[in-house]
């Protein structure tokens, strides 16, 4: 109540990157206070073993997680943990800083609760965001979502995924090979057989040889379900953990906002209401081809309702993003009740 009354209201009054520079700002802030950990956690968390899922050698105490894109720096995880998810995913992050794509590139489309994002992989580099990761001091599981470089070729893409890989894993429970963004170019590209084979082929050997680590894939919601076949028979051949289904789309499907503003807003990926069809659609397709295969579903679970129908799909665990910044932290208790009623 105090958020869809009061905070969100603030913050729509900002564009939306300057209005999450601010949240995080004040939530660092707030967080000074003595006891706010406490009454947060008393206040949004639910602690019940009926939601507790093991998946990929991971204890989770909740099947609700926080995407990446949101805490890309890694610089609120901890605190964030008080909200009630059950893991939080950081990044994407890239080898070395960069600033991403020229602003605005961020865009709320407010009837159909839903984002336009172009951001690019913005992001401080992987070795500032370890330093940050180092700094856990909550029981929360920790994914860590990496990709390439803006100006790195998809030839030399694999050095890039390697070499966040590398510092990154110690500090994280698992990892995501982020081959889906449709904001920087060529990365969907990855998606294809003779990308993802070597960059599989080349990040298992690493990881098995060092770390052992559980990897996941995020897919694009754009791909046909020939090409999600081939994703998965990738996914078997080199033993990866699971998939996560899906990323933002590049279609501008299911919106009731007239193409003379779509338009105007130009390039970037679409998340909140209008995807979650076609993630449900995936969902259950990746499950009627693999019966065991964990799969992350993201993308448009905008309620507990369809967080249950989601998961009734074949999801062995869901990611939200911008429900969070429409509906605010309580999103996620109610989806945790639900799922102890159902």
């Amino acid at each position: 109540m105090i958020y869809t009354f009061f905070i969100k209201p603030i913050l729509f009054l900002f564009e939306p990157e300057k209005a999450h520079n601010i949240a995080f700002f004040l939530f660092k802030l707030i967080y000074k206070i003595p006891y706010i950990s406490k009454l947060l956690n008393k206040s949004f968390c639910i602690d019940d073993d009926r939601l507790k899922r093991k998946l990929f050698g991971i204890d989770f105490k909740n099947p609700v997680g926080l995407a990446a894109g949101f805490d890309k720096n890694a610089e609120v995880f901890n605190e964030f943990s008080d909200f009630g998810f059950g893991f939080i995913e950081i990044g994407t992050v890239t080898p070395i800083a960069q600033s991403g794509n020229p602003k605005p590139r961020l865009f709320r489309l407010k009837k159909d609760s839903a984002i336009i994002n172009r951001m690019g992989f913005n992001n401080d580099g992987v070795e500032t965001i370890v330093n940050r990761l180092k700094n856990k001091y909550k029981d929360i599981i920790i994914g860590g979502n990496i990709g390439k470089n803006k100006n790195t070729s998809n030839e030399k893409a694999v050095d890039d995924y390697l070499f966040s890989f590398e510092r990154i894993a110690p500090y994280v429970d698992y990892l995501v090979l982020n081959v889906s963004s449709p904001n920087t170019p060529g990365l969907i590209k990855l998606q294809e057989e003779e990308y993802l084979s070597n960059l599989l082929k080349r990040v298992q050997k690493l990881n098995f040889g060092k770390f052992n680590k559980p990897i996941l894939v995020k897919i694009s919601p754009d791909l046909s379900f020939v090409q999600i076949d081939k994703v998965l028979d990738l996914i078997k051949k080199y033993k990866v953990s699971g998939i996560i289904a899906t990323n933002t789309t590049s279609k501008r499907k299911n919106l009731s906002i007239g193409n003379e503003k779509i338009n105007k807003i130009g390039n970037g990926g679409l998340s909140g209401q209008p995807l979650f069809n076609k993630s449900l659609e995936i969902v259950s397709y990746i499950r009627s081809k693999n019966a065991s295969l964990p799969i992350v579903a993201v993308g448009g679970i905008s309620s507990p309702e369809k967080a249950l129908q989601i998961m009734n799909a074949g999801a062995s665990l869901i990611q939200i993003y911008t429900s969070f910044i429409y509906s605010g932290p309580s999103i996620v208790k109610k989806i945790n009740s639900k799922l102890l009623i159902s």
